[in-house]
């Protein structure tokens, strides 16, 4: 167990791509979840759609959600790309 743990931490230290991904895969959902708050604060229906606002509101913040977690999801497969191909360079399997 310890030698897959050294060889992923080994692998990760060395590959700036796969670290690159990583962290563009997170500050992508966090910045698209920020967004969608920022942009939904202040959503207000009027007149006779009034009393859909919440449920409109709700709807569009899962979409963000949804958005956000493609983001994060798309850059994290990019990392494991990014891993297996320096993993090969590094350790030459």
């Amino acid at each position: 167990m310890r030698d897959w743990i050294s060889e992923l931490l080994l692998v990760l230290f060395y590959s700036k791509k796969t670290q690159y991904a990583i962290l563009i895969g997170i500050l992508g959902y966090l910045a698209i979840n920020l967004v969608g708050d920022y942009m939904l604060r202040d959503f207000q229906l009027t007149g006779i759609l009034a009393p859909l606002s919440d449920m409109v509101k709700d709807q569009l913040i899962g979409k963000y959600d949804k958005a956000a977690l493609c983001c994060l999801g798309s850059f994290w497969m990019l990392a494991i790309k990014f891993y297996r191909k320096d993993k090969k360079r590094l350790l030459r399997f």
